[in-house]
C-alpha cells in the first residue's frame, strides 16, 4: 500500500543551476516573453533555435489539441496514425531529390541516437561489419545523451562523463576552415581515412552549419561535394545533422542547399515541432531503409514516443505555415538585414571578433579585445547573457568549443517572423548589454 503524502513533503522542479532564480515566463507572443512580474523579454534565440514560427500561434495550438482529441497515442512497434503520414508527405517540398522516409523521434538527442544505430546497422546489412567508426568534427554538437556527447567534440559538455563514452567509436576531423579552398576538408578526412582504415569507417556525421560548438561556422564552395565524392568512393555513408540548421533556419529548406551534395541521411529536430511539440526524427536514403528491408527485415531500434500521433500533427501544421507564409525566403531576408546590423555593432565592441552565419543561425564570437585568441578563461558569454537578460533580451551563451575548453560566443537566431523593428531593438538590447557586461571582461582574460 502506498503511504499517503505527509503535510511536509514538497516537490519542486530540478532545474539545471537547482539554487538558480530563474524567470517565470507565463506567456509568448511573436517574438516576444513575459514573466510573471509584467517584464517583457526578446526572445532573441528563439529558445534554443528552437521557436521558428514565433510564441502564442493559436493555429497550432489548436490542430495539437484536436488531434489529442481524436487519437493521443499508439505504439510503434504496433500501430501507425494518419498524423505520421501526414507529417512525411509535409516534408517532401522540403527533402533534397530523391526517395526518402522518414523515421520520427521526440526531438534531436533521439535522432542523433537513431542515425547512429542505423548507419551502424545499415553497414551490417550490407556485410560489412568491420565498419563501426563513425567520423565527427572536433568541434561540433550532437546532442546531450551519451552517444550524442561521444560524437560530439565539446569538451566543455562531455568532460565529466567522458568515462562513460565510447570515444573509440568516434574518429575526429579538424573543423571547416572558410577561407581554405573546397578539397581542404577532403584532404583532411582523406588523411583520417588513412590512418584509421578506410574500411572501418560506417560514416562521415557534419554539422553543414555548425550551431553550439562554433556558431555559424561552415566550408567553402564545393566542400561537400567532394566529401560526398570521397565517402561514397570508400563505400561510407554521408550524414548531415541539422538539427539546429534544418528547415529555414539558414535561409534555406535545408542548409545542405548552400552546396551541392546530398547526403545518405539528414537529422532533424528543434524547429520541426518549432516548440509546440518535442519532435525529430531522420530522413532516411530509400538504399538504406531496402538494406534493412532486404536483410534482417527490422530496424532494432525505437522509443516510446516516437511518432506520437500529436507530436506528428504538430510537426505537419508547421511544415505547412512555413510554405504558405514563405517563413524560409523571410528568415534568409531577416538573417541578412540582422547579420549586416550586427556588424556595424559589432565594430563598437572589441571583443566580438566576427559576427558570422547563414540566415537566421549569427554566431557572434567572443574573445581577448585587440587580440585574435579566447579569453584565458571561459565564461565571459555568460556574463553577457546575465546583461542581456537584464536589458530584457535572450540569447544563447555558449563556450567550450576550444580543444582547451575555452572558446566563448553567442548564438543569435529569432523567430523567423521577427519584424524590422523588432530586428532594430535586439541590436539594441545587444549592444547595451555588451556595454553592460564588458566592466567584468577583465575578469575573464586576467
Amino acid at each position: 500500500m502506498t503511504t499517503p503524502a505527509t503535510a511536509s513533503t514538497r516537490v519542486r522542479p530540478f532545474h539545471r543551476s537547482p539554487e538558480h532564480a530563474y524567470p517565470m515566463i507565463v506567456r509568448g507572443e511573436g517574438v516576444w516573453l513575459w514573466d510573471d512580474q509584467g517584464r517583457r523579454y526578446l526572445d532573441a534565440a528563439s529558445g534554443a533555435l528552437v521557436s521558428n514560427l514565433g510564441h502564442g500561434r493559436a493555429d497550432i495550438a489548436e490542430v495539437a489539441a484536436r488531434q489529442a482529441r481524436e487519437l493521443d497515442f499508439v505504439h510503434g512497434s504496433q500501430f501507425t496514425s494518419p498524423a505520421l503520414h501526414e507529417l512525411a508527405e509535409r516534408l517532401v517540398p522540403f527533402a533534397p531529390p530523391g526517395h526518402w522516409r522518414f523515421f520520427a523521434t521526440s526531438g534531436g538527442s533521439e535522432a542523433t541516437e537513431s542515425a547512429i544505430k542505423l548507419v551502424r546497422q545499415v553497414q551490417v546489412e550490407r556485410g560489412q561489419g568491420q565498419r563501426d567508426i563513425i567520423v565527427t568534427r572536433s568541434r561540433s554538437y550532437h546532442g546531450a545523451s551519451l552517444g550524442g556527447l561521444a560524437a560530439s567534440g565539446m569538451g566543455a559538455r562531455k568532460a565529466l562523463y567522458a568515462p562513460l563514452l565510447r570515444e573509440e567509436a568516434f574518429a575526429k576531423v579538424p573543423p571547416p576552415d572558410p577561407t581554405a579552398d573546397a578539397h581542404h576538408d577532403a584532404r583532411a578526412l582523406e588523411a583520417l581515412f588513412d590512418r584509421v582504415g578506410a574500411e572501418r569507417i560506417a560514416a562521415v556525421m557534419l554539422e553543414p552549419v555548425i550551431g553550439a560548438a562554433a556558431p555559424g561556422l561552415a566550408p567553402s564552395a564545393g566542400t561537400y561535394e567532394a566529401l560526398r565524392a570521397l565517402c561514397d568512393h570508400h563505400g561510407v555513408l554521408l550524414v548531415f545533422d541539422e538539427v539546429m540548421s534544418g528547415l529555414g533556419r539558414t535561409g534555406r529548406n535545408f542548409a545542405l542547399e548552400h552546396w551541392g551534395a546530398v547526403p545518405d541521411a539528414i537529422i532533424v529536430g528543434k524547429g520541426l515541432g518549432a516548440g509546440y511539440a518535442p519532435l525529430g526524427g531522420v530522413l532516411v536514403g530509400e538504399e538504406l531503409v531496402a538494406a534493412i528491408a532486404q536483410g534482417s527485415g527490422s530496424f532494432v531500434h525505437g522509443f516510446t514516443y516516437a511518432g506520437h500521433p500529436v507530436s506528428a500533427a504538430v510537426g505537419a501544421k508547421v511544415l505547412h505555415v512555413l510554405v504558405e507564409e514563405d517563413l524560409v525566403a523571410a528568415a534568409a531576408s531577416a538573417g541578412e538585414r540582422l547579420q549586416r546590423e550586427l556588424r556595424a555593432m559589432a565594430a563598437m565592441h572589441p571583443e566580438v571578433h566576427d559576427v558570422r552565419g547563414f540566415g537566421l543561425l549569427i554566431g557572434l564570437i567572443l574573445g581577448a579585445p585587440g587580440e585574435a585568441r579566447p579569453l584565458r578563461r571561459p565564461g565571459y558569454a555568460g556574463a553577457v547573457n546575465r546583461a542581456a537578460l537584464a536589458a530584457g533580451l535572450s540569447v544563447y551563451p555558449g563556450g567550450g568549443g576550444e580543444p582547451d575548453g575555452r572558446g566563448d560566443h553567442l548564438l543569435i537566431g529569432p523567430p523567423f517572423s521577427i519584424t524590422t523593428t523588432e530586428s532594430d531593438e535586439l541590436v539594441e538590447r545587444l549592444d547595451r548589454a555588451l556595454a553592460d557586461a564588458r566592466c567584468h571582461l577583465a575578469t575573464f582574460d586576467g
